[in-house]
């Protein structure tokens, strides 16, 4: 992929960032460092540094086994592609021998804020680790390009973002990558990453891509986002990441990429490119035409709608809220839908929002002032521990919220041994699987579209870990049920009876009045509902199979299961 045409490499640099800028919260277009890689032979000495000094006690991190060399067997460019290669061979350096070799490079180049891209094949060999990632410039680590001149903060003070890591995931498939963020608030085994499968990651080229802004963290592939780290509180321990960073190539042999089978010779990871994109105008004109309103208000949450336009091509947005403050950046003349949550029901709340520019100039008539008032709760949530699959050493609670025709699911898992939670949100019938969303700690939520008022349905979370997985009970709602003023199962088997199996009717005796009786198939549809003669129901006209009878009573309910025959 060399010797583009200048049409052909605006063409393709015009979709990408077009496609790109939906995904991310800043656009950066301007290309400020790269290495196409087209003379062959070795590295460019301008552009990288190899790092070869073993760290003190003469083994690499993490129980690695290989030698990191500036041998061209390591790293050298043919046919327009950097390859590093890890070799199985005997080689002694620094009067230690090891039976592994490689290669890690240090760019030369450090920056703070933009975008990179890496065109790369990733080698898939058991006990592999090829990684692309960054460092913050002011580490401590003898031997690294900066350590000399720049290096005050030992690991992870300075920051650590992986761009891309394979190999060391053992429960995942052969071809799932992960990003990962290390800070001194979570590091080694970080709770701050996502991961993603690719397809063929040996044979295929993929963009590895970081988005890094002031305000969060995008991790990309295939200019699709599929991880954002943009903790609540940026500081010292959450957020060293407001100074400069540089890049890293590496293939790491053994350690936390497990063992080494015998027959291994060598594994080369290619590289077509690596680009590093900033935003260099000098801008000074401050945003114009800024609009906020109120969009979608939930009890628990109030959408802010918000424009504005601005020469940079985008617009940072702070939002205040009392103590609660927010930050986030959209593209010029494109409106930001930002959600405002953990809000409580039926309550009023004002919102104080400004845009500037990321240069700092400011909207002529900031603040803008909105205020609006939280709908009534309707939802259910509760505690249990049970597991239909694996085991809770403590629990987790649940919570069930009706919004609009949207039901908002949320579950937290209250076990603190395990590391690495991703969750998946399992529908019962038809069965289903859907990746949830971290809002925070070990927190999960996904909102499922488009539902029935009435409706019932069964829900179930899978909780995925180091080591293995555990899974929740199917979880029973009804859509636009407010648990708070209606009681589950509130009837026992001695103030009511009915005849089950049932024919032509359901002939229920009970002590207290019926107000409503509805009946639900197992997809959760409501088939029947009956207000009149609720003491007799005719459902002769239902099919004979499995029902749910759901009996009300005041602000009470029961649901039981019903057989037709």
């Amino acid at each position: 992929m060399k010797n583009f045409k200048i049409v052909q490499i605006f063409l393709l640099l015009f979709f990408v960032f077009e496609y790109a800028n939906s995904q991310v919260d800043v656009t950066y277009t301007d290309l400020v460092w790269s290495d196409e890689f087209n003379t062959d032979g070795a590295l460019n000495t301008n552009n990288w540094f190899h790092q070869t000094q073993l760290p003190a006690g003469g083994s690499w991190f993490s129980g690695e086994l290989q030698h990191y060399t500036n041998r061209i067997e390591n790293s050298y460019i043919n046919s327009g592609i950097l390859n590093i290669v890890a070799k199985s061979e005997v080689f002694t350096d620094q009067g230690v021998t090891k039976n592994y070799t490689s290669a890690r490079l240090n760019s030369k180049f450090s920056f703070k804020y933009g975008r990179v891209d890496v065109r790369a094949k990733v080698p898939i060999d058991s006990g592999t680790w090829p990684a692309i990632w960054m460092l913050g410039k002011n580490i401590n680590e003898n031997g690294a390009y900066f350590d000399t001149a720049f290096g005050t903060l030992n690991w992870p003070a300075c920051g650590e973002i992986d761009i891309m890591e394979h190999g060391i995931f053992p429960s995942q498939n052969v071809n799932y990558i992960q990003g990962t963020l290390h800070t001194p608030s979570s590091y080694g085994n970080s709770i701050n990453n996502g991961g993603i499968l690719a397809s063929d990651l040996q044979n295929s080229y993929h963009i590895y891509s970081m988005n890094w802004s002031p305000f969060q963290i995008s991790f990309l592939i295939d200019n699709v986002v599929y991880y954002t780290y943009n903790p609540a509180v940026k500081d010292a321990t959450t957020w060293p990441f407001d100074n400069e960073q540089y890049l890293l190539l590496n293939i790491a042999m053994g350690g936390t990429a497990g063992s080494i089978p015998s027959g291994f010779t060598q594994a080369s990871m290619q590289v077509d490119y690596v680009r590093v994109y900033q935003n260099n105008m000098i801008d000074i004109q401050s945003p114009t035409n800024f609009t906020a309103s109120i969009g979608a208000v939930t009890s628990s949450s109030v959408e802010l709608l918000l424009n504005a336009y601005d020469n940079s091509g985008n617009v940072v947005y702070s939002i205040s809220n009392g103590s609660t403050n927010q930050t986030v950046t959209s593209t010029s003349g494109v409106q930001k839908s930002v959600v405002i949550s953990n809000l409580n029901s039926n309550t009023t709340y004002t919102f104080t929002i400004s845009a500037t520019d990321l240069a700092g100039n400011a909207y002529t008539n900031n603040p803008l002032i909105r205020s609006a008032t939280t709908t009534e709760t309707t939802a259910c949530s509760g505690t249990d521990s049970v597991a239909t699959q694996g085991t809770f050493t403590t629990g987790y609670n649940y919570t069930f919220e009706t919004i609009g025709t949207d039901v908002k699911i949320t579950f937290n898992l209250l076990d603190t041994d395990k590391v690495g939670v991703v969750a998946y949100l399992w529908k019962q019938n038809p069965f289903s699987e859907a990746q949830m969303t971290n809002v925070s700690g070990n927190t999960f939520t996904k909102t499922i579209s488009n539902q029935s008022i009435g409706s019932i349905i069964n829900y179930a979370v899978k909780f995925a870990f180091a080591g293995g997985f555990s899974v929740t009970k199917y979880v029973t709602y009804n859509v636009g049920n407010n648990c708070a003023l209606i009681t589950d199962n509130f009837f026992d088997d001695k103030q009511f009876t009915f005849n089950n199996p049932a024919n032509d009717y359901i002939l229920i005796n009970s002590k207290s009045a019926i107000d409503k009786v509805e009946i639900y198939n197992l997809l959760g549809n409501l088939i029947l509902t009956s207000t009149v003669n609720t003491n007799k129901v005719d459902v002769n006209n239902l099919s004979k199979e499995l029902y749910l009878l759901v009996i009300y009573s005041g602000k009470n309910r029961t649901t039981k299961k019903l057989i037709i025959n």
